[in-house]
């Protein structure tokens, strides 16, 4: 995605700002920026067990990225392939992750904000601490710079129609669960899905499986 001429992360095709009604600079809502917890009923092998960082829930849908699904290729193979260099911050041999089934050819950086990115008109805030892009650019001076930050470079994103979300949630099919920025940069991938439920005071192990759904 790209605005005033600048390049997407992704080569292929790339998403429309506008058509995802990010018109707003911060996204508020009951629900984002918050965690969805995939409940153990959520049977989808997209979401099964998942943590979704949810950026903009509203009546016309809602957009989050899945971020405990590590793709098959690491952040510096990715940088590579789109020909980045690192300049002299250290980048974490971390993989790329799937953030879910729409669009799996785009790419979306998830960072930790900083006073030198909080006024870009790519960026896109979701709390006081983290923001989205999808600019090629912004990745380019990230990467490049003395110092990268906490970051997640994603692949696709999860996507909700009018009211279905909602559907969903009544279910039991997710869990809500304020947003930890610890959990979205520093806790390691397989245990992302536990750390979100005790961050809420739930036992992972004490939750059982009720009538499945496929989502």
């Amino acid at each position: 995605m790209g605005r005033d001429g600048e390049e997407s992360l992704s080569e292929p095709e790339s998403l429309n700002v506008e058509a995802l009604r990010w018109h707003d600079r911060t996204m508020a809502s009951d629900l984002a920026p918050g965690f969805l917890v995939a409940a153990p009923i959520l049977l989808d092998p997209n979401f099964r067990r998942s943590v979704v960082l949810l950026v903009d829930h509203r009546p016309e849908g809602s957009l989050g990225f899945v971020i405990n699904r590590p793709a098959n290729v690491t952040l510096p193979g990715m940088l590579d392939a789109l020909g980045l260099r690192p300049g002299g911050g250290a980048l974490p041999d971390s993989p790329v992750l799937v953030g879910g089934p729409v669009a799996p050819d785009t790419g979306w950086i998830v960072f930790e904000k900083t006073k030198e990115r909080a006024t870009e008109d790519h960026i896109v805030d979701v709390s006081s601490r983290i923001a989205v892009s999808a600019s090629r650019e912004l990745l380019e001076s990230i990467v490049r710079g003395p110092d990268s930050g906490r970051l997640l470079l994603v692949l696709g994103y999860a996507g909700w129609g009018p009211g279905q979300l909602d559907a969903e949630i009544a279910q039991g099919a997710w869990i809500p669960v304020d947003i930890d920025e610890q959990i979205v940069f520093e806790t390691p991938h397989d245990e992302r899905w536990a750390a979100a439920l005790r961050s809420l005071g739930i036992d992972p192990a004490r939750l059982t499986n009720a009538a499945p759904c496929e989502s």
